[in-house]
């Protein structure tokens, strides 16, 4: 098989991250509180990032809500989350969220999502998630550092 064949049978992937300057506990639980979350980028989520739920998310810009199964939850490391790819008919795609601690008061938010097929849909959805969670980091920033909501004033 050559090499171009197997990029394209490769499931598109991408990883975004950022420095936030709060301790890895404090950040992680602003992701796994459905109430933080709501405070810088949910409109709403149904309850805690716990192992083995699924939780429902509703963001400021859609007026439905999207299922998210909770495979893996590790304080304050790791979340290892499945929602759909956005492209009818397609599996899942997973998202690792990983919480390193630099050092006492600093943390590196890297979030990783993956299982798209490569085709210009998969590429699409793919492009617009990657922004999503850089904005989600951006906005988790000021919230946690400033405790500014990024979303109040926005376009939606």
């Amino acid at each position: 098989m050559s090499s171009d064949a197997q990029l394209n049978e490769t499931p598109l992937a991408f990883e975004v991250q950022l420095k936030i300057r709060k301790p890895a506990a404090q950040v992680f639980d602003a992701v796994v509180d459905p109430k933080k979350l709501s405070g810088y980028f949910l409109r709403e989520g149904s309850g805690p990032l716990v192992a083995g739920t699924t939780v429902l998310w509703q963001f400021p810009e859609f007026e439905e809500r999207f299922p998210v199964v909770v495979r893996e939850v590790v304080a304050p490391e790791r979340i290892v989350l499945e929602w759909g790819s956005a492209i009818a008919g397609d599996p899942d795609t997973r998202v690792v969220m990983t919480f390193v601690a630099l050092d006492a008061e600093n943390t590196m938010v890297k979030i990783s999502e993956s299982g798209w097929p490569h085709s210009p849909e998969g590429l699409k959805a793919s492009h617009g998630n990657a922004g999503g969670w850089m904005h989600m980091m951006a906005a988790m920033k000021a919230y946690l550092e400033y405790g500014i909501n990024l979303r109040e004033g926005g376009a939606f």
